[in-house]
């Protein structure tokens, strides 16, 4: 199949590299044309702009940083639309505003355009290895369309509803990461101001019912002080602002996103935008005096 892929970032890069090794036609733009250029090395072809990326192909896949961004390499000067021939899919894998995504579906199929909001989870090393769960908005026809190009990426790929509930669904999913992540620093903290080993506390609760992948891998980089980035407090206090604004626009009480929300601003106050989102156990210590 011609495809069509907007920014190979993190996540992108692998994610367009998995379409190349299933035998894809991938056209690929970046900003910084030193961003593709490890696709292009495995076969991608280059494109100046997002309407030639678009040009050919029957699917344009988009994973850019925000709201603003995803609007504008769609509906920009030479954006996809300039591009793309009636009845080619756009398929956004980014975390975007659920509210903002219907939107854009209404103004492309008023251009005879299809839309897909199909973001992810699973990190980095789900997308190396073609393992991400994907969780798509839109039509289920155009769907089933675009799904042999997500099992070129994905595992665990399941339709939640129309245009929209994708990102819905990815807003819950930060959610829970978040929250979980904020009681994992808090035990933790809370387990080692009473002089016990909080790694062996860790222990105990993992084979319980407060055992959780979040407890393992965030639990252990809070364990080890270790804070490289496997999902950045940038990105993920941004998705807890989408989260926030949503709820704000239907009225929907969050205290507990509200609370990590605000922890992740003042990470990003004590410029740590750059560190994985398990740094807020720092932000828990230096309350609680450490």
């Amino acid at each position: 199949m011609k495809v069509g892929f907007i920014g190979p970032g993190i996540m992108g890069a692998p994610m367009a590299k998995n379409l190349i090794k299933a035998g894809h036609a991938v056209n690929v733009y970046a900003r910084r044309a030193d961003a593709a250029k490890p696709l292009v090395d495995a076969g991608a072809s280059f494109c100046a702009s997002p309407a030639e990326a678009a040009s050919n192909a029957e699917v344009v896949f988009t994973i850019v940083s925000d709201t603003p961004d995803v609007e504008e390499v769609v509906f920009g000067d030479k954006g996809i639309v300039e591009g793309a021939k009636p009845g080619t899919v756009i398929v956004d894998m980014s975390t975007i505003s659920p509210t903002s995504t219907k939107q854009f579906a209404e103004r492309l199929e008023r251009l005879g355009l299809e839309m897909i909001d199909a973001p992810v989870s699973g990190g980095e090393a789900g997308a190396i290895n073609g393992t991400l769960s994907i969780m798509a908005g839109g039509r289920k026809e155009i769907f089933e369309r675009v799904k042999p190009l997500f099992e070129c990426m994905g595992k665990n790929i399941v339709h939640v509803g129309g245009n929209g509930a994708g990102q819905v669904a990815k807003a819950c999913n930060q959610i829970v990461v978040a929250v979980t992540i904020e009681a994992v620093a808090e035990a933790l903290t809370f387990a080692r101001r009473n002089g016990a080993d909080p790694e062996k506390v860790r222990e105990a609760l993992m084979g319980g019912f407060a055992g959780s992948r979040i407890m393992e891998v965030h639990g252990k980089r809070m364990l080890d002080n270790d804070f490289r980035p496997g999902f950045k407090v940038g990105l993920h206090q941004k998705d807890m602002r989408i989260v926030m604004e949503t709820a704000h626009q239907l009225g929907v009480a969050l205290p507990a996103a509200a609370l990590v929300a605000q922890h992740l601003n003042a990470l990003m106050g004590m410029h740590d935008a750059e560190l994985d989102s398990s740094a807020i156990v720092k932000v828990i210590e230096r309350m609680s005096g450490d």
